[in-house]
């Protein structure tokens, strides 16, 4: 029954976006594509396909993708290289980050995430005991090393420093020195602080972070509009399709930004209550992550549910002024095609690996 409950949680979840989705979008979607139901019909239409592609993936014997590992990371890394090429991969937002399929566009970035996380897994379980001399570390180091200059070259950092965060948990749950641990940590905050100051645009997130009213109508204009948006909200909300800040104050609401048109709407209460279910799903995921027996199916469910978790927190701290403006989406929730099929196709791989516990 506990194992079935994580697929009740996912559609609550799914169900909520899908009625933020519209709640958030349907203004703007009727002044931009004159249909108030367009981003919610297209969303819809996602996630019929997403549950779909969740129970094929359910019903997969996990083990295949440890046999065709290294098959499956080749084959994205070719899809970061193509994505980059100028009338192959297509500019949305300032990033080439995407291939125009008709119907819906394919960001290669999330591929890449879950087909790094299943050959991490797949070389911590041939390698576990060894993994605490740093020698046997740096293989699938260098391999997520590779994949982020690849996405940063779209530039795409949010969908990077996710894939690295997710990585780098499952490499501390091996035996993995904490000294070590230490020194990749200082070795991330260079490198973040370089990428940085090499990106004038990246710096004006950091400032517009620390004080977003020096720039109020440019760096600084999103996440002020967010902040506008959650303070009226108080402890209940002003009711569900009340928002002002969807009124065409708060950019492209349905995406990054869209828990906060869902705390204005529902309050304090209602978002903590939200935050409680992604909580009890991760926790849930990670509990069964102890249960398996079989080391690649462990670290596969970790990587998965850290790499969600993570992505999660930080569009949760962003909305709410913890974080830097990233771009990242939040999972199950915001509107986008490939990361909502993406997302439940990797809900699909984990529940197929509890269903053998």
């Amino acid at each position: 029954m506990k194992k079935k409950k994580i697929i009740l949680i996912v559609l609550i979840i799914l169900v909520i976006g899908l009625t933020m989705v519209y709640s958030s979008s349907h203004i703007w979607a009727q002044y931009k594509e004159n249909d108030a139901l367009y981003y919610l019909k297209r969303q819809g239409l996602f996630m019929i396909l997403g549950l779909i592609l969740l129970f094929i993936f359910s019903k997969i014997d996990y083990h295949l993708y440890q046999k065709y590992s290294h098959l499956i990371l080749i084959v994205s890394f070719l899809l970061l290289i193509l994505v980059l090429i100028p009338g192959i991969g297509i500019v949305r937002g300032g990033s080439r980050s995407w291939f125009n399929l008709g119907l819906f566009a394919l960001q290669p970035s999330e591929i890449f995430k879950i087909a790094l996380i299943i050959y991490v897994s797949d070389y911590i379980s041939h390698h576990y005991h060894q993994m605490k001399k740093l020698r046997y570390c740096l293989k699938p180091l260098i391999v997520m090393g590779l994949g982020f200059l690849l996405i940063m070259l779209q530039p795409d950092f949010g969908s990077g420093f996710v894939m690295c965060c997710s990585i780098l948990v499952m490499i501390i749950l091996t035996p993995f020195p904490f000294r070590y641990v230490v020194f990749l940590g200082c070795a991330g905050v260079i490198a973040i602080v370089l990428m940085i100051l090499s990106a004038p645009y990246r710096l004006k997130r950091i400032t517009a972070f620390l004080d977003p009213f020096q720039d109020p109508l440019g760096s600084g204009f999103q996440m002020i509009q967010s902040l506008y948006a959650i303070g009226p909200g108080g402890i209940l909300g002003v009711g569900f399709d009340q928002s002002i800040q969807k009124h065409f104050y708060l950019p492209e609401p349905q995406t990054d930004f869209i828990f906060a048109i869902y705390l204005e709407e529902f309050g304090f209460i209602g978002g903590v209550l939200f935050i409680l279910l992604y909580a009890y799903l991760f926790i849930t995921c990670f509990n069964f992550s102890k249960e398996c027996d079989d080391l690649f199916g462990s670290f596969l469910i970790i990587g998965i549910t850290s790499m969600i978790g993570i992505q999660t927190m930080i569009n949760l701290g962003v909305v709410v002024g913890l974080f830097p403006v990233t771009g990242v989406t939040l999972p199950l929730m915001s509107y986008g095609g490939t990361s909502l099929l993406v997302t439940l196709i990797e809900i699909g791989i984990i529940y197929n690996i509890i269903k053998s516990i």
